[in-house]
């Protein structure tokens, strides 16, 4: 299996720091998450319900009834590739490693890009998957260009893959509102803006022929009585969304002064997170997480990606990047 996230457990046995003292910026999650309600003990007792309740806020939320529930976008990468026979896959990179990792385990030619794919790049691809915005370096598609290429892709057969895990601060970009198109696949989740990433909850959106062959793999129950009851709650909370998508963007745009004042100038970000490529980026990740400050290393792309801190954080974050600073002069 891949590795997954910050590793946060490792790093404390390795820099001998406990868990609890770490300031950890290696998520990508909201760290001011949905306001978790009380949950009826009947969600416990009893099988999820089918009452379609959750659906309707979904499709309300994301603008389409073509959806299907599942147990976070992780669901449908294991699940997607094993309702097509073998195809030629392209990757859009960098992006998450799994997706890839799925397409490779059911046997599909799998090759990843660096540039957006011309005509001809098209031509040989039975299936683009595409991260918009996208996760690490916070690159944004726009939706013509998408739908461009889901239209040269979809007229022999193929799909146009898009994971839209960090697309709820910034919705104009979003194709949700596109699908039910033959080929046409969106996934989402409340992990990362919602900050419900134990919840596990997330949604294929897609035309209904594909949906229901998902269901079908996937079977009954996909995602949990409780968890179904507070993300009903959290998609119908307009007020709470509206504040959240106002807060994140805020934080991300302090947060990116801040590294740039420090020496270490964002490339690219979303409002969850900056990237950060730099060619000290494991010294610099080292030097951070001495200090008790926590980043993600990607190593193909020698860079870092930062999250947003918690409000109290802030003080702490700079004196770290200061001190790291200091220590580089």
């Amino acid at each position: 299996m891949l590795e997954h996230g910050g590793n946060l457990t490792a790093a404390a046995q390795h820099f001998g720091i406990a868990r609890t003292d770490w300031l950890d910026l290696s998520t990508g999650i909201n760290p001011h998450g949905y306001p978790v309600p009380e949950i009826p003990a009947m969600s416990w007792q009893r099988l999820p319900e089918t009452d379609q309740v959750l659906e309707q806020a979904a499709s309300a939320y994301y603008g389409t009834p073509h959806l299907l529930t599942i147990s976070g976008s992780q669901a449908a990468i294991q699940s997607l590739p094993r309702l097509r026979a073998h195809s030629r896959v392209t990757v859009l990179g960098p992006m998450y490693a799994e997706h890839a990792w799925a397409w490779q385990q059911q046997g599909h030619e799998v090759r990843q890009i660096a540039t957006l794919p011309d005509a001809s790049t098209l031509d040989q691809t039975d299936v683009l998957l595409v991260c918009n915005p996208n996760n690490p370096s916070g690159r944004v598609i726009f939706p013509d260009t998408l739908l461009e290429w889901h239209a040269q892709l979809a007229h022999r057969g193929g799909w146009l893959l898009v994971d839209e895990a960090f697309m709820d601060s910034t919705p104009q970009f979003s194709l949700a509102t596109s699908v039910g198109k033959p080929g046409l696949i969106v996934l989402r989740s409340l992990g990362k803006f919602f900050g419900l990433a134990g919840a596990r909850v997330g949604f294929i959106l897609a035309a209904p022929a594909l949906l229901t062959a998902c269901e079908e793999l996937l079977g009954p129950w996909p995602v949990s009585g409780p968890a179904r009851f507070v993300a009903e709650i959290a998609l119908s909370d307009t007020a709470w969304q509206t504040q959240t998508r106002y807060r994140l963007q805020t934080d991300s745009a302090r947060l990116g002064k801040l590294l740039t004042q420090y020496g270490m100038s964002p490339s690219g970000s979303t409002a969850l997170f900056q990237w950060l490529p730099m060619t000290n980026a494991a010294e610099r990740q080292q030097q951070l997480a001495k200090l008790g400050i926590w980043t993600r290393f990607f190593n193909a792309q020698s860079a870092l990606r930062m999250g947003l801190p918690e409000q109290h954080a802030w003080l702490r974050l700079e004196t770290a990047l200061s001190q790291v600073q200091q220590s580089l002069t």
